[in-house]
């Protein structure tokens, strides 16, 4: 038996990175999954986006774990566009126990185009919002409780951001994150939903590992120093390291934990 026989999760930015690595875990522990992705480039953004290709990936990837996956392409900031994806995968695989609003884009880069403060904070921020807004209503009329993360970051609490608007945008979402997951927590707890938000350190995905970021970094080294410099002797972590953390979180296990920050950067935090 699994750890969320039984549960389905909604999961946005799923196509690859920690989306993937999060649907793969929960679905390895008997969950089932609904999951979005924008799989198109953004103006802004450095680094490639996630293809369809790739959303179609972690659908076989699910799918060889004998889980039901509900898969379409959707932009986290457009609020009907998600509510349409949401309630055709409510239809397929059933009412949502669980949401994990991982999507999100980064940006350090030397060049930076006009908008990018603004993108990221849709992204990032608007978007987070947008998907708890999506997945509340039906967890509240079901009555069976619930489990929302957000995902944030060493940015989140930290004061990182680097001499650059899209880094700025990055820590101040990510810092908006944790007022959201705690009005969430005060607002849902009535009705036995828990939010809580998982910070990591850099993760090693395209995120962080990118041509636009190592060429921000080797014009400014200082930053690239404090980003990376954990406790721990590990320039970052894992998705799985992650999503292990949102297993945690979102099973019996954490049944009585709610309105939280847990930190997975291995020490960052401490250092500072």
């Amino acid at each position: 038996m699994g750890k969320l026989d039984g549960k389905v999760a909604f999961i946005t930015g799923v196509a690859r990175g920690q989306g993937r690595s999060h649907a793969l875990r929960l679905a390895g522990e008997g969950a089932d999954i609904i999951g979005i992705d924008i799989c198109a480039p953004i103006d802004t953004v450095p680094y490639p986006m996630a293809t369809p290709e790739d959303l179609a990936e972690t659908t076989k990837l699910v799918e060889a774990l004998d889980r039901r996956i509900f898969t379409q392409v959707a932009d986290t900031r457009d609020a009907a566009g998600l509510k349409a994806a949401f309630d055709a995968g409510v239809a397929e695989i059933g009412p949502v126990d669980i949401v994990l609003a991982n999507a999100g884009i980064g940006h350090l880069a030397l060049v930076e185009p006009e908008g990018i403060y603004r993108d990221v904070l849709d992204v990032n921020l608007t978007g987070v919002f947008n998907t708890v807004e999506t997945a509340i209503p039906s967890m509240v009329e079901r009555g069976a409780g619930g489990a929302i993360v957000l995902t944030g970051s060493m940015a989140g609490n930290n004061g990182i951001g680097g001499p650059s608007a899209g880094g700025l945008a990055y820590s101040a979402a990510k810092h908006g994150l944790v007022g959201l997951m705690r009005n969430y927590a005060n607002q849902l707890g009535k009705h036995n939903i828990r939010c809580n938000v998982v910070h990591p350190t850099g993760v090693n995905t395209m995120l962080i590992m990118n041509d636009a970021m190592r060429e921000f970094f080797e014009h400014h080294a200082d930053q690239g120093e404090r980003i990376s410099k954990n406790i721990l002797p590990v320039p970052y972590v894992e998705p799985i390291d992650i999503s292990n953390a949102m297993l945690f979180l979102v099973s019996d296990d954490a049944r009585y934990i709610t309105g939280v920050e847990l930190p997975v950067d291995a020490g960052y935090t401490v250092m500072r």
